[in-house]
């Protein structure tokens, strides 16, 4: 007896913590732009959390990177597939390490979501050999984190100029 991947809906999600979340509480079923859907979802975590100090911030983000992992990989088990684009918690904690850095004020939010969701569709070098090489739970994580980084990276350099 073989079983197939769940009908997934908001109302199968709810009986699924892990997916739940891993499906951004739902921004994940989105027909168009998942993964933007899921960035969004994250804007207002961000927001409760950026006045936070360093420290406070940064292991909040391992732990959300760390969970995600698990809830990550209990999500593909169920649905019995590699890397599905509705699984967007990974969109999550790459935005929040896209915005570790950041100051404050929307147009710093804003230049980070788009910073971020530029990185991670291109999928630029080391984005793409993370994608392609790692699986599962991790795999889902370590791509957008890396994209994240990237991210990161050109908002510091922008603060720079």
């Amino acid at each position: 007896m073989t079983t197939s991947a769940p009908d997934v809906n908001f109302k199968t999600l709810l009986k699924n913590p892990a997916a739940f979340i891993a499906y951004g509480f739902g921004a994940g079923l989105s027909p168009k732009a998942p993964g933007t859907m899921g960035t969004l979802v994250a804007i207002p975590i961000y927001w409760l959390i950026q006045d936070w100090s360093l420290f406070a911030y940064l292991t909040f983000t391992v732990v959300a990177f760390l969970f995600g992992i698990w809830i990550c990989q209990r999500t593909v088990d169920w649905l019995k597939q590699d890397d599905p684009g509705a699984v967007v918690w990974d969109e999550v904690v790459g935005y929040l390490v896209t915005m570790i850095a950041a100051p404050q004020g929307w147009a710093w939010i804003i230049t980070g979501f788009v910073l971020f969701r530029i990185f991670d569709i291109l999928k630029p070098w080391p984005v793409s050999l993370a994608d392609k090489k790692l699986h599962g739970g991790l795999g889902i994580m370590l791509d957008d984190v890396i994209a994240g980084a990237m991210a990161a990276a050109v908002m510091v350099l922008i603060q720079l100029w």
